[in-house]
């Protein structure tokens, strides 16, 4: 049985992983660290701070609020 790819944020987390050197949950803890805290403000924060992409860093804040969610 063939297995469905990988969609939506998670998509990117393998080559976040090796770019930035740290794994998902190291940089996903980063962004809880700022909550409350607005969408565009953690995104900017992690390319500021730590010279994310943005869909990278778009990606990353979009699975924390998703789980947040929950």
């Amino acid at each position: 049985m063939p297995t469905e790819p990988i969609k939506g944020p998670a998509s990117y987390f393998p080559s976040i992983e090796k770019k930035y050197g740290r794994p998902v949950s190291a940089w996903q803890q980063i962004v809880r660290d700022k909550l409350p805290a607005k969408h565009m403000d953690l995104v900017a924060m992690l390319k500021s701070d730590h010279g994310f992409g943005h869909g990278h860093a778009n990606a990353i804040v979009a699975s924390v609020l998703a789980a947040e969610k929950t």
